[in-house]
């Protein structure tokens, strides 16, 4: 065992004893308000950074999937018992159960995910700012009265589906299991939430500081283990009400597929490859550093990452030569060390599906104009998933690395000509998550911004995101919004109520009441 493997599995049980989440089975999941360990085949974690064992756990099983459905039901209908202020008071309590807890969360998210500590702090904020927002809409769903042609009041009312299964990713396991939970328990529902078998810790962690900060016992469970076991169990289930999934377009739909079987409403927050458009007349210190920030941020592990930079013909040249000298410069190293950018990929799965996309990319005729190796300078003990920030120019539409998405630090450069040739490269993929226009020119910005295929877009700037506004994608990158207001709606179901106001009731279809 190398001295960094040591440290990373003795930083690891730390924290899990900080959490209780260590003992006779390091890792449990969360049912009912207590941690229960799987019954399945075992799962082994390994560290991103140096490609060995962290520890070993065992998948829940379809059994457990089953008990933890069975309690969110029992918690979800005590949750709508209580009135919609208290519920949104009782959010507010229960994310303060996290405070004490930011900087042990993310370094647990940090050491398994393999991703920088300064991001995992961040992303811990976010948590609370999930849950601080949809806290404040629980009394504020309002329903509405239909002026009907009839005696009739009708008034319409949002209600929860019931229990929703969430399956999350492994790039972003905590920011994507509060994204879920907040908007699912605002709304009234119960939860069993399934993380990637790869990235188990915080979603366990979070659940369990939520409780104790005042949710009520077994309104959110967390069941970890593999797809094929625990996540058909979870999407398969007759409890479950409606699906949400964020993960590859593959996976998404499968789980639609389950869901259809069974009538059952999913929303898919997919994968992503994203225009980044570079006109002449933008201002380049500005999206050089954006272009860096759209691709190399989470080793390029994000849905909204900007794989495709299209750069206007006569700012080509200089676009991609800065970019080339900024890449070389960022710091790749150990996800503990506060001075680390970039963090290693994930799994060794994502790292051999990026390097052959390389290999393939160039094997076609595209050029790598910086990185697509190893990076230099880091420890020996260091022989996890790491690959220094890449550019490819050379690159043509039609190539594999230019149409599908790459998840890893890879980013092709491609030149227009003019506004349509940007329209037309842009939208000339299945995907449809997010891009960006970098100009100076207002008009233009707002035009080709309009013409985009895109659930985001952004001007004169990259990955600016918020909780409050909707987040989603069209085509292979799925359907349904996961934050804002529509968010918030796709885990209710209106509910039209008349109530007959005349002093005799009406006759329906020609028929008394049967009154002599």
């Amino acid at each position: 065992m190398n001295r960094l493997h040591r440290q990373a599995q003795e930083r690891l049980s730390t924290l899990l004893d900080g959490f209780g989440l260590q003992g006779e089975v390091p890792l449990s999941n969360w049912i009912d308000g207590a941690p229960c360990p799987g019954e399945g085949e075992t799962i082994t974690l390994i560290d991103p950074a140096t490609g060995e064992a962290l520890l070993d756990y065992r998948d829940a099983g379809p059994a457990l999937v089953e008990r933890a459905v069975a309690s969110a039901t029992r918690a979800q209908q005590a949750w709508m018992a209580l009135t919609a202020s208290e519920r949104g008071r009782r959010m507010n309590a229960a994310v303060r159960g996290l405070e004490g807890h930011e900087e042990a969360l993310a370094q647990l998210e940090s050491v398994v995910a393999g991703k920088p500590i300064r991001d995992c702090r961040g992303e811990v904020g976010k948590v609370r700012e999930m849950f601080e927002y949809y806290a404040g809409w629980c009394d504020k769903q309002h329903g509405e009265v239909i002026p009907v042609p009839t005696s009739h009041l009708n008034y319409v009312r949002h209600v929860p589906y019931g229990v929703v299964g969430q399956i999350t990713p492994w790039n972003a396991p905590m920011f994507t299991c509060a994204w879920q939970l907040a908007p699912a328990i605002a709304a009234g529902n119960g939860v069993v939430l399934k993380p990637s078998e790869l990235t188990p810790f915080t979603s366990v962690t979070i659940a369990r500081l939520l409780e104790q900060g005042g949710l009520p016992k077994g309104l959110v469970s967390i069941v970890n283990g593999l797809g094929p076991s625990t996540g058909a169990a979870l999407t398969g289930s007759e409890g479950i009400s409606k699906l949400v999934f964020v993960g590859s377009p593959q996976s998404g739909r499968l789980i639609a597929e389950a869901g259809a079987r069974r009538l059952v409403p999913s929303v898919l927050e997919l994968g992503g490859k994203s225009a980044n458009i570079v006109f002449a007349d933008a201002s380049l210190d500005a999206a050089v550093a954006g272009a860096q920030a759209a691709i190399f941020a989470a080793a390029g592990q994000s849905c909204v990452a900007g794989s495709r930079l299209l750069v206007q013909r006569e700012a080509f040249a200089e676009v991609t030569e800065r970019l080339a000298r900024a890449a070389a410069g960022i710091e790749v190293g150990l996800p503990g060390d506060e001075a680390t950018r970039m963090g290693p990929l994930q799994n060794a799965r994502q790292y051999a599906h990026v390097t052959r996309m390389i290999e393939d990319a160039v094997a076609a005729g595209a050029r790598v104009i910086v990185g697509g190796s190893r990076p230099a300078g880091l420890p020996e003990e260091a022989q996890g998933y790491f690959l220094a920030p890449t550019v490819l120019v050379d690159v043509t539409p039609e190539m594999e690395i230019a149409r599908e998405e790459v998840f890893g630090p890879v980013l092709v450069a491609m030149p227009f000509d003019d506004e349509a040739d940007a329209v037309r490269l842009a939208n000339a993929t299945r995907f449809g998550l997010a891009g960006a226009v970098w100009t100076q020119d207002p008009a233009r910005a707002h035009r080709v911004a309009g013409q985009l295929r895109a659930g985001t877009v952004w001007i004169n700037g990259y990955k600016a995101i918020s909780v409050m506004s909707p987040f989603g994608g069209f085509g292979d990158s799925g359907f349904g919004r996961s934050s804002g207001l529509d968010g918030l709606r796709e885990y209710t179901l209106p509910q039209s109520v008349w109530v007959e106001t005349a002093s005799e009731a009406s006759v329906a279809m020609g028929y008394g009441s049967g009154v002599g």
